[in-house]
């Protein structure tokens, strides 16, 4: 629901016309209404500003900003328990003009402060400025579904849902942090709390800052961590149980997900997580939900068979739509504007496609993301656990020596192998796990796309490290295990940034509000505490989720292998994409740009175009990078 925007400028340069200029690129995200308030201080001008998607109390009471007492707030997002916290505040005296969510947000800050964070069951990013304390508070949800981007400099506080926002003010300064480009480079994004620009940040899930107007000073606060469930001793619980107990919770999470007074659906691929959403909401709805499920031309990507299978053996409202080859590569050159911060996951196409067909029936879509990293999906999960012991017990001397030969011997020069996709790439990435095979290494390994031998090729300067949750050490010792620490690793990391950012931006692209059951905070504390073998049983993957699944849907309907929602990358690059391709690595953009060595594009370009496919990755992350490049630093 919504976009909100807003600065507080002590320079007092700052007038509506700006606000609003801030507010409308961001139209895609509420059309149904945009909302401005502006307040001058002894210290500084304040503005708030909002885009409204009605979802709850679509009346003029869910407006927004809105006021009470001194309190004024810009609220993106939901809350789902809202009406439990409403009663318990109308126990304490409160009275309330409306029935929206936003109301009850302002009445709990007001009764609790931050506290009132803790009692809240939903997807949000908030900013309430304090006006008889010169205070703005701003916060995200626990698991970051809800972006918010803030800037700050000289005389200067920017806050937004989108970048692009922040950019529509004359005073901010386009100055690309070169280590957050090369950490893009690796991952796909731009890793959580930095961003492409110096100077802007993104609040890290489970915080909230301050920003005291008197002072000018600016903290931030965690008041909520994933670390906190892995902490824990894991439960004593039979397995009958724990399926019983699990699916309980689940079914109550989905159902706070159905809270809306417009039309809600769900996506359904096929797979387990959407299975599960969908069956476990059929089962407990008496209507038909609607079920949406995108199909693609090649058959190996392809699971709307199964999703409309699946779909007619719980009776839902199924819409079944195969979008054409030429359908998905046009939405290539629209990504720059919806992903104003260069972003590599090619499967946002299929899922801006998606988004666009639910649009038409529905305001309100359910996704199941999140099912991987709090139940163990991934199949990276599977390659450390097999693997990851094997060789950390080879000996030191012999894995050094291994990978000091296969320095000498590139993987060119390897006949037949060499021929075969992504050896390259496997070939560099055994060569890093045999000099350092600690778990850690090994999930960057199969995360990342470079590493950082290959980033000072690609780079003209010298680029820095970025700190990240992948850097964390908050899992302590005696509740360590591999996969506790991957699962929390991908929670703050692939989770947030990659998955949340790309639903998000899809579906607000065509103004359906994305909604994500299985990121209720009650889900992760739970599962956080199970024991592992019923995450991930020998080499079985999720598989409580599985016993649950198999409760209401065929084992048979749902046995077989992990697909994916992805889209022929190489082959677009080498056809379709070829002219975006020549244009965007020409040597003399590159050249002009200043950022990258040209001698090295040229070699990654050179060498895909000559066969070696699984370059296709480096390309496409390369393609995006300067497709974003050339619409934020070039053309605005």
């Amino acid at each position: 629901m919504c976009g909100i925007s807003g600065f507080a400028d002590f320079k007092q340069e700052t007038g509506k016309e700006i606000l609003e200029k801030m507010n409308r690129i961001m139209a895609h995200r509420g059309p149904d209404g945009e909302g401005y308030a502006l307040f001058t201080s002894g210290n500084a001008e304040v503005g708030l500003g909002h885009r409204r998607l009605s979802i709850i109390d679509l009346s003029a009471g869910g407006s927004q900003p809105k006021t009470f007492q001194s309190l004024h707030i810009t609220f993106n997002g939901e809350v789902y328990n809202y009406a439990e916290i409403k009663k318990r505040l109308e126990d304490k005296g409160h009275q309330f003009n409306s029935h929206s969510d936003t109301e009850v947000i302002l009445h709990a800050y007001a009764e609790w402060g931050s506290g009132a964070l803790q009692q809240f069951i939903g997807m949000y990013a908030f900013v309430i400025y304090d006006e008889s304390r010169q205070r703005i508070f701003a916060c995200r949800d626990r698991a970051g579904v809800k972006p918010f981007f803030y800037y700050q400099k000289d005389d200067l506080f920017l806050f937004g849902s989108e970048l692009k926002a922040l950019m529509q003010h004359p005073r901010f300064v386009k100055d690309i942090n070169l280590s957050a480009a090369a950490a893009y480079m690796q991952f796909g994004y731009v890793p959580t709390p930095h961003c492409i620009f110096n100077h802007a940040h993104k609040l890290n899930p489970g915080h909230y800052l301050e920003f005291d107007l008197a002072t000018r000073s600016l903290t931030t606060h965690q008041y909520w961590n994933v670390y906190d469930a892995y902490n824990k001793p894991k439960l004593k619980i039979d397995l009958p149980e724990a399926i019983e107990e699990t699916e309980k919770l689940l079914t109550n999470a989905f159902q706070y997900r159905m809270v809306s007074d417009v039309p809600v659906g769900v996506f359904l691929s096929g797979g387990y997580d959407s299975t599960c959403v969908t069956a476990l909401l059929q089962r407990n709805n008496t209507e038909k939900i609607k079920t949406f499920t995108i199909g693609v031309p090649d058959e190996g990507l392809n699971e709307a068979p199964f999703a409309k299978a699946i779909a007619a053996h719980l009776g839902t409202d199924h819409t079944e739509f195969y979008c054409t080859h030429k359908e998905a590569v046009e939405i290539v050159p629209q990504l720059p504007f919806f992903y104003d911060e260069p972003f590599a996951d090619s499967s946002a196409i299929p899922t801006t496609l998606v988004s666009r067909i639910a649009r038409e029936k529905v305001t309100v879509a359910l996704s199941a993301d999140a099912g991987d990293e709090i139940f163990a999906g991934y199949n990276r999960y599977d390659y450390v656990i097999r693997y990851g012991k094997k060789i950390q017990s080879i000996p030191g001397f012999m894995r050094r020596s291994a990978a000091a030969m296969m320095d000498v011997i590139p993987a060119d020069s390897i006949p037949l192998l060499n021929k075969k996709y992504l050896f390259h790439s496997r070939y560099e990435k055994l060569k890093t796990l045999f000099r350092n095979p600690s778990e850690l290494n090994m999930l960057m390994s199969l995360t990342r796309q470079m590493n950082d031998k290959s980033l000072v090729k690609l780079f003209r300067q010298k680029v820095g490290h970025l700190d990240t949750a992948f850097d964390s050490k908050e899992l302590k010792k005696e509740f360590h295990s591999t996969l506790s620490l991957m699962l929390a690793i991908d929670y703050e990391t692939y989770l947030l940034d990659d998955i949340l950012q790309k639903v998000d931006r899809a579906g607000m692209s065509v103004s359906l509000e994305g909604r994500e059951p299985f990121l209720d905070q009650r889900v992760i504390e739970w599962a956080a505490q199970l024991p592992d073998q019923y995450k991930y049983n020998k080499g079985n993957k999720k598989f409580i989720l599985k016993e649950i699944v198999h409760r209401h849907i065929p084992k048979k309907m749902m046995d077989r292998p992990k697909m994916g929602f992805g889209i022929p990358i190489a082959e677009w690059l080498k056809k379709d994409l070829k002219p975006f391709t020549d244009l965007y690595l020409d040597e003399a953009f590159i050249q002009k740009q200043g950022i990258f060595n040209n001698d090295e594009i040229q070699r990654i370009r050179r060498s895909f175009y000559e066969g070696k496919i699984e370059r296709a990755e480096k390309i496409w992350y390369l393609l995006m990078f300067q497709m974003w490049y050339d619409k934020w630093m070039n053309n605005n």
